[in-house]
């Protein structure tokens, strides 16, 4: 079963990411551009629920934020029901810990989904993605790192990531306004 999500991802600038919607128009399949609200609830898991311009969903990843391999469990519902599922997970005890506000533009290249995302108070990202299983997870994210070199573009370490997003975490609120 295709449970674990292989990903990487790296920092752009504006003008990399202007160059890469570009680029990814005129080669790959758009799939469609997409406007997200995503909340993460604190505690000992990585839950989330967002809403977009065609559904809404909750989601929990295993591991940490920003690992490259991740096993997701997803629920999709209806977007209007959104503010309920936020409502639940309120009265359930948890506390909104981040708030994001992102648009999404989303490509189909070869096999791989790429993702190249500007949000509000944090930047550009550009993301590539393969849905995998246990056996071949490591292959996979060989080869999105190969397709990265393609690109020309270089991986931003975890660890810049990690820094930007408790950066994000503490500033959210006066980043987004």
């Amino acid at each position: 079963m295709q449970n674990i999500e292989v990903e990487i991802r790296s920092f752009l600038t504006e003008e990399q990411y202007k160059h890469f919607l570009e680029y990814f128009k005129q080669n790959s399949e758009f799939v469609n551009e997409d406007y997200q609200e995503t909340y993460y609830f604190d505690g000992p898991q990585d839950l989330r629920i967002q809403k977009n311009n065609f559904y809404a969903k909750i989601w929990l990843k295993s591991g940490k934020i920003h690992d490259e391999q991740r096993e997701e469990t997803e629920i999709k519902f209806e977007k209007e029901q959104f503010s309920q599922a936020e409502k639940l997970f309120l009265n359930l005890g948890y506390k909104t810990q981040i708030k994001w506000f992102r648009t999404r533009h989303i490509f189909k290249w070869q096999d791989i989904t790429v993702t190249i995302d500007y949000s509000k108070g944090y930047g550009y990202i550009i993301e590539l993605e393969k849905m995998s299983d246990e056996e071949n997870k490591n292959k996979d994210l060989e080869y999105l790192k190969n397709k990265m070199t393609e690109l020309n573009i270089v991986q931003t370490p975890k660890e810049e990531f990690d820094a930007k997003y408790n950066y994000y975490k503490e500033h959210w609120e006066e980043l987004t306004k």
